[in-house]
């Protein structure tokens, strides 16, 4: 049994829903609905499940046959749009990957420490899919590290550093401080924007969904699992240390929502305004959600929808981890 990607369907070793290709939750369902145990996600389930499951065939994040469109290789608004997002995108997840080390350094049992070792993987490996899909633009591979500075260096500095500056402190060797700022503060903020991106170019290339899609079906078993810890660990607390995790929440929340993150996606978005006009018969009538043409959208309403989605998520899982949600940041 195939999956088109060439290889025989790891899907016969009954792989879990949550980790196979095509049948596992876009991230506005596995963020909100999703529930995992970690016990159940060791580094046996993902051997089995990813490594040889959803990884099956893949080659640095994406199926070998999935095409790369001739007008991304071309200089142009839509191959600018790109470039800078993948860009971007590995630096964040270069940086997920530290964090997560640290959380895996912070573990205090097996459960802990494999969970988040496999995660720590995970990131690394979004870091280099969306680093090398810059070679599939046409970036040479002894030119990734140069552009990548010269296209989001300025970006990086402007979102991710401010983040370490607080967030190092504020994690303070203490595992279940990681878990809230990875779950909640990163992966909560970043995994709808996944979301859009997998969404916006599946119908411009293949190869750009491919990455996309197996970000996203990482991100919710990510955000489940973290989910489940923070749950865990406060239901054998006491209401100060609940309130405790609200207050770093909060502060996290206050703290994004300072940070220039509007405006660099709004730059992004109107190159590919740009682009996806110039280009509308490659787009045609593709929906970017039911009854809603991408062709048809604006950059304040995608923007918007990703902002929407990542308010949509944090709640989710502040719920299902049993605090209330916290107060509008001032």
């Amino acid at each position: 049994m195939t999956d088109g990607r060439g290889d025989t369907m790891a899907s016969e070793q009954q792989i879990a829903a949550e980790a196979d290709w095509d049948r596992a939750p876009n991230i506005l369902e596995g963020a909100t609905e999703l529930e995992l145990d970690p016990h159940d996600c060791d580094l046996e389930y993902w051997l089995r499940n990813v490594a040889q499951g959803s990884l099956m065939g893949l080659v640095r994040g994406r199926r070998p046959t999935s095409k790369v469109p001739d007008v991304l290789r071309r200089d142009g608004p839509l191959r600018d749009s790109l470039m800078a997002e993948m860009a971007f995108r590995s630096l964040s997840e270069e940086a997920a990957t530290k964090a997560c080390a640290l959380v895996t350094m912070a573990a205090s049992d097996i459960t802990q420490l494999e969970f988040y070792a496999t995660q720590t993987l995970d990131e690394a490996r979004h870091a280099q899919s969306f680093r090398c899909h810059l070679m599939d633009l046409g970036v040479p591979a002894d030119q990734l590290v140069e552009t990548m500075e010269r296209v989001a260096g300025e970006d990086r500095d402007r979102i991710l550093e401010p983040l370490w500056t607080w967030g190092l402190p504020a994690f303070d060797n203490t595992f279940i401080n990681g878990v809230v700022i990875v779950t909640v503060l990163l992966e909560g903020v970043l995994a709808p924007t996944t979301e859009l991106s997998e969404r916006k170019w599946k119908p411009i290339s293949e190869a750009t969904a491919d990455i996309e899609r197996g970000a996203c079906v990482d991100e919710s078993r990510h955000l489940a699992a973290g989910s489940w810890f923070v749950r865990d660990h406060l239901a054998r607390r006491d209401e100060a240390e609940r309130q405790r995790v609200l207050e770093l929440i909060t502060e996290g929340r206050r703290r994004w929502e300072a940070l220039p993150t509007g405006e660099i996606l709004i730059k992004r978005e109107q190159l590919f305004q740009r682009g996806m006009e110039e280009n509308a018969a490659l787009i045609g009538d593709y929906e970017l959600a039911p009854g809603r043409r991408l062709i048809d959208t604006t950059v304040e309403e995608r923007v918007g929808m990703a902002a929407t989605w990542t308010i949509e998520v944090q709640d989710s899982r502040l719920r299902y981890m049993g605090l209330a949600e916290p107060p509008p940041a001032s």
